[in-house]
């Protein structure tokens, strides 16, 4: 990195903030999206700005987990726990750059100190500086540089260079702490939205899936090989083609609207039934983000079976959001229980051996919270 030359405005030229061998493994280090990706463009963006013999990093930016240590040579992970590093981690008041020599009284100290003759010595390696990240004064990552006597201590320049460097690594440390959150908070809320009753799709504009619960595969499933062919099958149909081709009139109209500068009040929802089925029916919604936004459209289809077995009495009973937790076999079973069927009864009904359906109750009645049959029927009515 390089300053820019002159403070008059009329100069012609100035030279770029960033120095040309820097800057492209500076774009990578703030695309990455993970730890593993983070380490190699710390290397790479390192080994750019300056000689170095060994890169070592430390990270607990969660404090639950342990911390990950990752080297670019074989050096013991409890460096980042040797004195004085941790003393100086724990100082309320510190510098974000500094020489491991600093940590000392004088570079005598130094060179004769225990950490030099474990961590130092056995790689050749006679200067060091260490990048101390904090979030709410608690310690969340280091990198460590170190060089032998050869490459000479570290320069003015160089500590300047890295004083540039530290909030890069920084911004790009909290994007990577970000990223996971949201990753977290995704997947918490796919697995909610799998435990919905209501069968849920959907579909980018390019009616590719970005989502579908457990339900909406039993609907496909349904959709395309009948009710009685679907429970003894693995819910593994595709989307169904009857909705796939509304969706792309949907499209259509959508654009034809938008070059036309029209309204699209009508676009927001269109029916589907099953052609031979009449009970099965979905309901897309054409969803978008904002009225002027520059992103496609996606599409919600919610599915619905309008006329459930009536061969079973307990209606509705699926539907019960304390029924949403059960595997679709404990659903069934507690079903027939509902209906008063005794255990070998329901056995015979579900094509399941009686250990099966004793094991399948006992884990409806754990994960309902329910002792007893008569518990369980009250519950579903």
């Amino acid at each position: 990195m390089q300053r820019r030359k002159g403070n008059s405005k009329s100069d012609g030229k100035q030279e770029s903030v960033i120095d040309s061998a820097v800057e492209k493994p500076l774009l990578r280090l703030h695309k990455t999206l993970n730890i593993r990706s983070y380490w190699k463009a710390v290397q790479r963006l390192l080994s750019a700005a300056m000689p170095n013999h060994v890169i070592g990093l430390a990270l607990q930016h969660n404090p639950t987990l342990p911390m990950i240590a990752r080297w670019t040579r074989p050096i013991s992970h409890d460096f980042f726990a040797a004195e004085p590093l941790k003393s100086y981690a724990l100082r309320p008041t510190h510098k974000k750059c500094v020489r491991l020599s600093d940590l000392f009284r004088n570079r005598s100290c130094f060179a004769r100190s225990a950490f030099y003759r474990r961590y130092m010595a056995p790689q050749r390696c006679a200067h060091g500086v260490c990048l101390f990240f904090w979030k709410r004064r608690r310690l969340i990552c280091v990198i460590v540089i170190l060089r032998t006597a050869t490459q000479g201590d570290f320069s003015a320049a160089e500590m300047k260079l890295l004083q540039h460097l530290y909030p890069q690594f920084l911004t790009a440390l909290r994007r990577l702490g970000s990223l996971e959150r949201e990753h977290s908070v995704r997947m918490d809320f796919e697995e909610f939205l799998n435990r919905l009753p209501m069968p849920t799709i959907l579909l980018r504009w390019n009616l590719k899936v970005i989502y579908q619960n457990r339900a909406a595969r039993e609907f496909c499933a349904m959709w395309e090989k009948g009710p009685e062919e679907a429970k003894r099958t693995k819910a593994t149909s595709p989307i169904p083609s009857e909705i796939l081709d509304r969706c792309r009139v949907l499209k259509q109209q959508w654009v034809d609207a938008s070059r036309a500068n029209t309204a699209q009040t009508s676009l927001e929802q269109v029916q589907v039934h099953h052609p031979r089925l009449p009970h099965l029916r979905a309901t897309i919604h054409l969803k978008q983000l904002k009225s002027a936004g520059v992103a496609r459209p996606h599409f919600l289809i919610r599915c619905e079976n309008l006329c459930p077995d009536t061969s079973r009495s307990a209606p509705a009973t699926l539907c019960l959001p304390a029924l949403v937790g059960l595997t679709r076999r404990e659903q069934e079973v507690a079903q027939l229980v509902c209906q008063g069927r005794s255990n070998q009864e329901v056995a015979d009904n579900a094509r399941l051996s009686l250990p099966m359906v004793k094991k399948h109750l006992h884990a409806v009645f754990r994960k309902l919270q329910v002792p007893s049959r008569t518990r369980l029927v009250a519950l579903a009515t």
